[in-house]
């Protein structure tokens, strides 16, 4: 890996262990692109998926489930889509534009980020034949471009396979936290990293996704960190039960 890279990994996977992935890691964008947005907005949803990149460093370090971490901003590109998709290299999010990335050059954005992102990934995942794999996610409480609030204070999203999800609605439940299922978004139409390590490859894997403002500070992180991997590891002991 290199400075410029846009991933990094922490810990050493175990063969038939947990792993995590974290698409939305990172707000950073290469000094030599620019998105033409104002700086503030790089703090928002739109740029990084907030928190998850500390709840991400903390599994991994006291929890021993590596990570597979973005170290690009979704705006530059996201990693969390199809190399063809309209936005894998957004002009506008929530709302905003993204002055920077009308025009430009997407093939030249997919070669330098996307397809390092996924070809490591890839390798990494088939090296650690995982038990199973996170996608870690976060979501906004509201978008600002309108819709109704998002109730949900964790979700499991899911395409084809739901094993490990049906597990992990039932476990954050128990927990006494509102649970969404394929909420707020379905996982039937934006599943990309998943569909692509997990399903096609018979993984069983959680995609889950926190509220925000469950998960803006050090502590929460921390809290956040224990939960999931705690739900994670009962989740593994119960597909292999199935």
């Amino acid at each position: 890996m290199t400075d410029d890279s846009p991933f990094r990994q922490v810990g050493q996977p175990v063969r038939g262990g947990i792993v995590c992935v974290v698409d939305h890691a990172s707000s950073h964008v290469p000094a030599d692109i620019d998105l033409g947005i104002a700086p503030e907005l790089l703090d928002k949803h739109i740029a990084v998926d907030i928190g998850v990149e500390g709840v991400a460093e903390r599994m991994a370090r006291r929890h021993a489930i590596p990570a597979h971490i973005a170290r690009v901003s979704r705006l530059v590109c996201d990693l969390h889509r199809e190399e063809d998709a309209p936005g894998v290299v957004p002009e506008t999010s929530d709302g905003h534009l993204i002055p920077g990335n009308i025009g430009a050059d997407v093939e030249r954005r997919l070669a330098r980020f996307h397809r390092p992102y996924h070809a490591a990934l890839g390798e990494w995942l088939d090296a650690a034949r995982p038990g199973l794999v996170i996608a870690l996610h976060s979501f906004t409480p509201a978008l600002e471009s309108g819709g109704a609030a998002r109730p949900w204070e964790v979700a499991l999203l899911y395409n084809r396979d739901d094993r490990a999800a049906r597990h992990a609605i039932r476990l954050f439940a128990d927990l006494g936290l509102t649970v969404g299922d394929n909420q707020p978004y379905s996982g039937k139409q934006l599943n990309a990293t998943m569909d692509r390590h997990a399903e096609a490859r018979g993984r069983p894997y959680l995609t889950i996704e926190i509220r925000q403002d469950m998960i803006p500070h050090e502590a929460d992180q921390a809290r956040w960190a224990d939960i999931v991997a705690d739900v994670a590891h009962r989740t593994a002991l119960a597909l292999d039960q199935d």
